[in-house]
């Protein structure tokens, strides 16, 4: 077989550009997987497709020298439900749908980083490379755990990474061990009697309710919650009536709370529903209350967290690793892999005037490509060096 071609930058903005002009969403990535094992099969990985819910793809790469280690590398490839407002030639050909969340540079620099180790195998063990679906709220990554991932591509640990607008391309930051929040979702839909808005006392004003409810969940926050951690409820969908003149007989409110504490996130959510339970029998409504635990916390291994930080640390393509940035509120499937195996997610600069995430002018900055390309290569090389 010949040699693989040479990984250059711009072979990663092609590729890239491709990704980002077809963008796919949970579970339904089935171009961007094929794609994906195209360019692999082509530079002479072993490939396996349909997993993750069937658009899900994983590599196998052995090294040239035997080892029984295994290391695991991912990357997400889904997009967004978000309508694209750049103009230029790469932006999305697909309505409504975006790469708002840098999903194609992720997949780009794996998939760079993988073809070029094709090319020189010089590590001892197994790398899986990992493309994984429906990061974006659809919990892609907890789908792969179940279908056996981990028993079907056995490695000793796992490690992901995100591009993170603010910080410039050559920097990164590496958390010894909270890196992004829990994710839980709630839906509250409060029921009473609709009536004229002339004349409330004839009805039970769920609106008034909802209102009340809105207000005083917040002291979840800023009361119960320790003032050592932290914690966010957000309620950012309201849904209530029609008319001027009518006080509507249902009130639908949805949203997220968020926090680090697996004991935390349990009082939090019991909370929650006896404040609901209270505020609905003080109206004399009726409160159904769907709450969905989504997403635990992403909590990296120290001791995998202090090996990606020294690799990035020797990188000349890194000009700033970042020990003691805050983590972050958004949340990460990612962690449903870091439930079962140690590993760590590092954050990669995409440039401190880039449009911040889920936003319809973000782009993926190709200058931050050949720096996640160089550090999986660098890991690799690195951990699994004998």
């Amino acid at each position: 077989m010949n040699k693989p071609a040479e990984i250059d930058a711009e072979t990663l903005r092609t590729w890239r550009h491709a990704f980002h002009r077809q963008p796919e969403t949970a579970f339904e990535e089935h171009q961007t997987g094929a794609r994906i094992a195209d360019i692999l099969q082509a530079a002479g990985l072993e490939v396996v497709t349909g997993l993750g819910g069937g658009t899900g793809v994983v590599a196998i790469l052995d090294g040239r020298r035997e080892s029984s280690s295994a290391i695991g590398l991912r990357a997400d490839i889904d997009a967004l439900d978000v309508t694209e407002l750049n103009r230029f030639a790469h932006a999305s050909a697909t309505p409504g749908k975006m790469h708002a969340c840098g999903h194609d540079g992720h997949t780009t620099m794996l998939l760079g980083a993988a073809c070029a180790l094709a090319r020189d195998p010089d590590f001892a063990g197994r790398v899986y490379f990992i493309f994984q679906p429906a990061e974006e709220n659809e919990g892609g990554g907890r789908v792969m755990v179940e279908e056996g991932l981990f028993e079907r591509f056995p490695m000793q640990a796992v490690y992901g990474l995100h591009n993170w607008p603010g910080l410039a391309v050559g920097e990164v930051a590496v958390h010894d061990t909270a890196v992004m929040a829990a994710f839980d979702v709630f839906t509250l839909t409060l029921t009473g009697r609709g009536c004229h808005a002339a004349m409330p006392h004839l009805g039970t004003d769920t609106v008034l309710a909802a209102c009340q409810l809105a207000t005083q969940l917040q002291g979840l926050i800023s009361r119960e919650t320790p003032a050592h951690q932290t914690a966010v409820l957000s309620i950012t969908q309201f849904h209530a009536g029609d008319a001027y003149n009518v006080i509507p007989e249902t009130v639908e409110l949805r949203g997220t709370l968020r926090c680090f504490d697996p004991s935390l996130r349990a009082y939090l959510e019991k909370r929650f529903r006896e404040a609901i339970e209270a505020m609905a029998s003080f109206h004399g409504l009726k409160a159904d209350f769907d709450y969905q635990a989504r997403y635990p916390a992403t909590i990296n291994t120290p001791e995998q967290a202090t090996r990606c930080a020294e690799v990035l640390e020797a990188l000349p393509e890194v000009a700033r690793v970042h020990r003691d940035l805050p983590p972050s509120m958004a949340s990460e499937d990612f962690a449903f892999m870091l439930q079962q195996r140690p590993g760590a997610y590092i954050w990669l600069g995409n440039g401190e005037e880039s449009a911040s995430l889920h936003n319809p002018h973000y782009d993926f900055n190709d200058a931050a490509a050949p720096v996640g390309m160089a550090y999986w290569q660098a890991l690799v090389k690195t951990l699994l060096r004998d």
